[in-house]
């Protein structure tokens, strides 16, 4: 049995319970000026006042105790949403975005999804794991302890099974806990685009069982979006996904008001993602189902739009996860501090709101609210010390990570 006691910290950490923290909870938090914490074999079994700590870890085997020196404290980030898969950056189109390119042009160009989609169809596994551990490892860099990968740069069987096979290696040969999630309904491959719902067919007849039977994707998500997939034919994929008993996810309202937010309410969707243009009552109808918005500020900053209504979505009670949405076309960012600043900067979040968004809540989203995602007895020790006193470092200090130490299991990995 190993005990390692971290004191003299100041420890800020939402407080959970039986549901995520949503509404007036939203911003949570218990804070513990001169606060310790004790953890045994990885698993808190302390945390909160010195005074309080220290008398339990003196009735214990303490091999290594550690002076935090004042130092904020919080939990580890979970990020609920990333497409860290990939197997090339699109800098070129990103240039080609800056200077006024239509999309439409980029696809004719070769950029597009559909580039990550080639690129990806033409790696080898070995190829396509190295760019994925380079980038999930920076993200470790930046704070990030668990987080959720998606497949969807296949969109052929192989090539999603290909991806998934690689997101497991990331979850077995990193520190992180990492969720899979399927999402072969990324986009229409070019050769059905004028027969989509033949590609919807293939889907559920062909890959939904394929990834099943492979074992490792937890999650089925789907792009509900004009231009992609219709609100009928997301429920269909959806519907059949949770007979194959997946959970689900989709990717609502990013750019029209199609209804995804709804569909996401009717079908009790564990999450719905991006949401920027997600109308009040649908909106409302996500709060009454506790469906999480797991909302994405850097793909609005890097399309240069305008931002999702967090404000009022804390309003109507829905729960708020921020995610960094890391992909090589429209967000190719790995840091959740980068995304705390925005939540608070551009969004109006509370200090509080932002840690809860980036810690518990998503947590929440990705069914490991009783592992992750706080600091408290019974769940990992998952943290991170930050250069700074409380929290707001992480907005304050703009432009750079004030993580400085990122401990997993109460172990130091970065």
């Amino acid at each position: 049995m190993t005990a390692t006691l971290y004191r003299n910290a100041y420890i800020v950490t939402p407080i959970g319970g039986d549901s995520p923290l949503a509404g007036p909870d939203q911003g949570r938090v218990a804070t513990y000026e001169k606060g310790a914490l004790l953890c045994e074999n990885g698993i808190i079994v302390a945390v909160g006042d010195e005074s309080s700590v220290l008398p339990k870890a003196d009735e214990m085997d303490v091999d290594m105790e550690v002076d935090c020196e004042g130092t904020c404290m919080i939990p580890g980030f979970v990020d609920p949403h990333t497409h860290i898969c990939f197997a090339k950056r699109r800098e070129k189109e990103f240039s080609m975005r800056l200077a006024g390119t239509p999309y439409l042009e980029i696809l004719k160009a070769g950029g597009g999804i559909l580039s990550s989609v080639r690129s990806v169809q033409e790696a080898t596994e070995e190829q396509l794991f190295d760019t994925t551990l380079e980038n999930v490892l920076s993200a470790l860099n930046f704070g990030t302890t668990t987080m959720e990968i998606k497949s969807g740069y296949g969109l052929t069987t192989e090539a999603e099974l290909k991806m998934l096979s690689v997101i497991d290696r990331i979850a077995r040969e990193t520190p992180l806990d990492v969720v899979p999630t399927f999402m072969g309904a990324h986009a229409v491959p070019m050769e059905y685009k004028d027969n989509p719902d033949r590609f919807v067919d293939i889907l559920i007849n062909e890959m939904l069982p394929a990834v099943k039977s492979q074992g490792i994707a937890a999650y089925c998500d789907v792009f509900c979006e004009e231009g992609v997939f219709s609100v009928e034919q997301s429920k269909r994929i959806l519907e059949a996904a949770k007979t194959q008993g997946f959970l689900l996810r989709i990717h609502a309202d990013e750019v029209h008001d199609t209804g995804g937010a709804g569909l996401a309410a009717e079908l009790n969707t564990v999450s719905a993602e991006h949401l920027l243009a997600a109308n009040e009552d649908n909106l409302r109808a996500m709060a009454a189902k506790g469906v999480m918005a797991d909302v994405l500020p850097a793909t609005a900053y890097s399309l240069k739009k305008p931002y999702a209504p967090v404000r009022k979505m804390i309003e109507l009670g829905v729960p708020v996860a921020l995610a960094t949405d890391c992909n090589p076309g429209s967000c190719f960012t790995e840091s959740m501090p980068f995304i705390f600043g925005l939540g608070v900067m551009n969004m109006n979040m509370t200090i509080e709101e932002a840690l809860v968004a980036t810690t518990l809540n998503p947590a929440w989203s990705l069914g490991l609210q009783d592992k992750v995602g706080s600091l408290e007895v019974g769940k990992q020790a998952d943290f991170l010390l930050l250069d700074g006193e409380t929290p707001a470092i992480l907005a304050y200090h703009a432009g750079v990570s004030p993580v400085v130490e990122v401990y997993k299991k109460g172990v130091y990995v970065a």
